[in-house]
């Protein structure tokens, strides 16, 4: 699924602005260092292309949220924590307009007290959804119990340094070793960052485009309204892009020929172009796309928001090349412990359905190594490694264990 956070980001947006025009979020709401410290190194957990952080919230945890610059309001998508932290006051609150399902509920927290590692809140509070709508745990395989945004970011300067897995965050006035960096202008506009970036497509044309820097959206680009535009390549496939309320969000996936971020140009650059049908996606800025972690991953990244300005400086894997699932498939992890990988969805005429895969096989082994001993991470790798690669898969299907071999293709 190339971005479940990305689709979801579209709710939670809405939300927000659902929220602000309700007079239901503090004015002020922000995390700072602690007193006596110029600045602190968080280590966080890349998962399946999202940056999850460990918190404390009301003396209660540590919880797992993904860090993300795409949502505004902090969201608890676990309605477990309506329990877990011990709420002092909420509101309950009906959200309507997400998608054509109907009514969703979420309670709205009263000031929550949030903790990090040198770090701490003020005036945060946060939605909480009385449903798992979303199911992030099971596509990350371990528990996720929300997502924060703009709180976390409009009050400090954050490094996010991909090659250590640490994020490094102070006072703006306290912001050192950026010197040979790259500064990207940005802007912020209902508490996200957007920059413009210049956008070189198959046939030769051009265009600069506002996108939404998204830490949060795990595929590099998503363009939109393209899909009846000669700038879709004609080398695409039909996909899944990812999950509403209201259900799949579908599109295609091909490649740009290049994107490029101040000095640096990108090369074949993977990108969605969701259906211009869709009616889910609601939006107050007016935007060319978003711009996710398949690109920002090959930087050090520093957010500095009071400044209005994001920095890139390249790391160990910013060559490498941008590759799609080359198996079709799309899978997570079920079961108490997360050590369940059923497949979800099978893409048509891909290497997967031709492999006899269905939805509900559940994926014992790949090259006889279970996957209760691989990261999930691992695993999808291997699934986009190398064309024409041939894996062995163990699979239980149709109430018998099979061995099939699933050769990968590229297929865009």
């Amino acid at each position: 699924m190339l971005a479940v956070l990305y689709i979801f980001k579209k709710r939670a947006f809405w939300l927000t602005s659902f929220l602000c025009c309700y007079g239901l979020l503090a004015c002020a709401q922000y995390f700072d260092v602690d007193s006596g410290r110029k600045n602190v190194k968080i280590p966080f957990r890349l998962v399946r292309n999202m940056v999850v952080v460990k918190m404390n919230i009301n003396n209660r945890g540590p919880f797992n949220f993904v860090l993300d610059t795409g949502v505004g309001l902090m969201i608890m998508t676990d309605p477990g924590m309506i329990d877990s932290i011990d709420v002092a006051q909420k509101r309950n609150i009906k959200i309507t307009g997400l998608g054509d399902g109907g009514d969703y509920e979420a309670y709205v927290t009263s000031s929550i007290n949030v903790k990090m590692p040198g770090l701490h809140s003020k005036d945060v509070s946060a939605a909480i959804l009385k449903a798992d709508y979303f199911n992030l745990s099971s596509y990350a395989g371990m528990p996720v119990h929300g997502l924060i945004g703009w709180d976390f970011f409009n009050n400090l300067a954050v490094k996010v340094d991909f090659s250590d897995s640490t994020l490094t965050v102070c006072r703006p006035q306290n912001l050192k070793g950026i010197k040979r960096s790259q500064r990207i202008p940005i802007t912020i506009e209902d508490k996200k960052p957007y920059m413009q970036t210049v956008v070189t497509f198959v046939n030769g044309n051009q265009k600069t485009s506002k996108v939404v820097i998204d830490l949060g959206a795990g595929h590099p680009l998503s363009l939109e309204n393209l899909t009846n535009t000669p700038e879709l390549p004609k080398n695409h496939i039909r996909a899944n892009l990812g999950l509403a309320l209201n259900g799949p969000i579908n599109g295609f996936v091909s490649r740009v020929l290049q994107v490029t971020l101040g000095k640096y140009h990108l090369d074949n650059v993977i990108t969605a172009f969701p259906d211009q049908n869709d009616k889910t996606r609601v939006y107050t800025i007016k935007r060319d796309g978003n711009l996710g972690l398949g690109i920002l991953k090959k930087f050090l990244v520093v957010f500095d928001y009071t400044n209005n300005a994001m920095y890139l400086k390249p790391n160990s894997h910013y060559k490498d090349p941008f590759e799609h699932d080359m198996a079709g498939i799309e899978y997570y992890w079920a079961g108490k412990d997360f050590k369940h990988l059923l497949v979800s969805r099978v893409e048509p005429d891909s290497p997967g359905s031709e492999t006899g895969l269905e939805q509900g096989d559940e994926i014992m082994s790949v090259n006889f190594k279970p996957v209760t001993q691989m990261s999930i991470e691992e695993i999808d790798n291997l699934f986009k490694s190398k064309n024409e690669r041939s894996l062995l898969l163990e699979v239980f299907h149709d109430q018998r264990y099979d061995r099939v071999v699933l050769t990968l293709k590229r297929r865009i």
